[in-house]
């Protein structure tokens, strides 16, 4: 589950019109939530506000073995409307599971994020403060993320470490989509790390209009998207790079059947082979398979996951009303979702997210079932409040 602070910044995202889905670093978002989602340790509690449209702030405390927790403050120039409350929030814009993409959007125009006033500027570009300081041990960290236009992005990250070497890092990420394809070119101190990803959607290009109705060729392409792109970088203190190149089909809402996305990666200094395949079964079933293969030393592994979310009798009935194309009725939120997974080593992990009165909950385990004498490795429970 996505934490207070991760929910208000794809809050301010999606105020500002920028599409995070539209890159080459979320290419395997859908199996990656389904396969890799993390489970509690320990007990840990949040408790957040957000206090006026442009101030958010949260505190968290936990038990591993040690008390610790954090401190976190969050400014933001554009004003997010979205609801704040634990007891309101829509589950699926903090819980992460199949991601149905969207069609591509048209940038805004440049023009449009001007504000004139007695025949000057005053417009400003849209940004985001955010800053959280971990106790006991003083880690900070920091984030800077700018619009600074309609296609562009600057983002700055920063984490202060004693236990870090040079006492800290700093990540800058330049990113740039103009919908059709998009860009992005990185620099870490660490290292001395430079990179580049870059993403390409075949299909029409948001940016010109269709003079024409598309023919029925087309207009079958229309109910899918392919995409490929590729990663580079390079460390020039330790003198190492890599490269990573991947392609992916999805569906998109014109889609009459299942949804469903596939996607295939190789990294071809490593070796490494990942192949994915994810399908929304139903109205709160998804399903999704990763094979992984290294042609260097013919080692695999298959890892196999599901999501069931719950949903009361309205919103099943709307599904079939969706499909029949019969009108419904407003239905309540999904009130949880279950998620699950396993591998061929038998280890397996299970998730339970929901809400229960005001609190957002998330408690889950991880366990190996050849292991008879010690099956499990991680127990945990996640309470969050926010107002």
């Amino acid at each position: 589950m996505l934490g207070f602070m991760d929910y208000v910044q794809n809050a301010f995202y999606k105020a500002s019109h920028w599409n995070q889905d539209n890159s080459y670093s979320t290419l395997t978002a859908t199996a990656q939530s389904l396969l890799d989602f993390e489970t509690p340790r320990g007990l840990r509690l949040n408790v957040s506000a957000l206090s006026s449209p442009n101030y958010a702030t949260s505190y968290t405390l936990g038990s591993i073995g040690v008390v610790d927790g954090s401190l976190s403050y969050l400014y933001s120039s554009l004003a997010l409307r979205e609801n704040a409350k634990s007891e309101h929030i829509d589950l699926h814009n903090v819980i992460q599971g199949y991601r149905h993409l969207q069609e591509l959007r048209r940038p805004d125009e440049p023009w449009w994020w001007e504000v004139w006033q007695g025949g000057k500027r005053v417009d400003r570009r849209d940004t985001l403060l955010y800053g959280r300081l971990f106790l006991p041990h003083s880690t900070l960290e920091a984030l800077y993320l700018r619009r600074l236009s309609p296609t562009q992005q600057l983002k700055i990250s920063c984490v202060s470490d004693a236990r870090l070497k040079s006492g800290g890092t700093i990540l800058a990420l330049f990113q740039h989509d103009v919908g059709k394809f998009s860009s992005e070119y990185l620099y870490s101190t660490d290292s001395a790390l430079l990179g580049f990803r870059g993403l390409y959607n075949f299909g029409p290009d948001p940016r010109v209009p269709a003079t024409k109705p598309p023919s029925k060729d087309a207009l079958d392409g229309l109910y899918g998207r392919f995409s490929a792109g590729a990663e580079l970088y390079y460390g020039v203190l330790n003198k190492s790079g890599g490269v990573s190149t991947g392609i992916r089909f999805t569906t998109l809402p014109r889609h009459t059947g299942f949804p469903y996305t596939m996607t295939l990666t190789l990294n071809p200094l490593m070796g490494n082979l990942s192949s994915t395949y994810s399908v929304k079964a139903g109205p709160s079933l998804a399903l999704c398979s990763r094979f992984d293969f290294n042609v260097y030393s013919y080692e695999s592994d298959l890892q196999l996951g599901c999501e069931l979310w719950r949903m009361n009798r309205r919103n099943e009935l709307d599904w079939v009303h969706a499909k029949l194309g019969t009108p419904k009725k407003e239905g309540e939120h999904v009130t949880g979702v279950l998620k699950g997974r396993i591998d061929q080593n038998w280890n397996v992990g299970v998730l339970w997210e929901g809400r229960i009165k005001e609190l957002l909950f998330s408690m889950g385990t991880t366990f190996d079932i050849t292991r008879r004498d010690q099956p499990f490795r991680t127990v945990g429970l996640e309470l969050q409040y926010s107002s």
